[in-house]
């Protein structure tokens, strides 16, 4: 997973439920929790999400990552560039496949 990918899928993950914590995003995402702690920071610092504390909550280590109207503005660049790369991909394959079974084809003709 690259860099784009994983400040995507964090974007995602916190605008559908800004209450994750870290070790969970690590634990659902498959990265280590210094990575996300790492990516949280720098979207924090690009002024992408915002970081608010349960002020009604006892436990003040909750928080709250929210999405800035930049955040929003850059999960929807980082999804069209992903679709972008995805579909690309997607032809790649489609035309190897293609040429597999054209290739499988003639040696099943071949052998006949």
């Amino acid at each position: 997973m690259n860099n784009q990918d994983i400040r995507l899928d964090l974007l995602r993950k916190l605008e559908s439920n800004p209450e994750y914590t870290q070790r969970v995003l690590s634990r659902e995402m498959g990265v280590s929790l210094g990575k996300v702690n790492y990516c949280m920071k720098k979207l924090a610092e690009k002024g992408l999400i915002k970081l608010s504390n349960f002020s009604h909550n006892p436990n003040k280590v909750c928080y709250a990552y929210l999405l800035t109207p930049g955040g929003i503005e850059e999960k929807s660049r980082l999804t069209f560039s992903f679709l972008n790369r995805k579909i690309v991909e997607y032809e790649i394959l489609k035309k190897e496949i293609n040429e597999l079974q054209l290739e499988s084809e003639e040696i099943a003709t071949e052998k006949r």
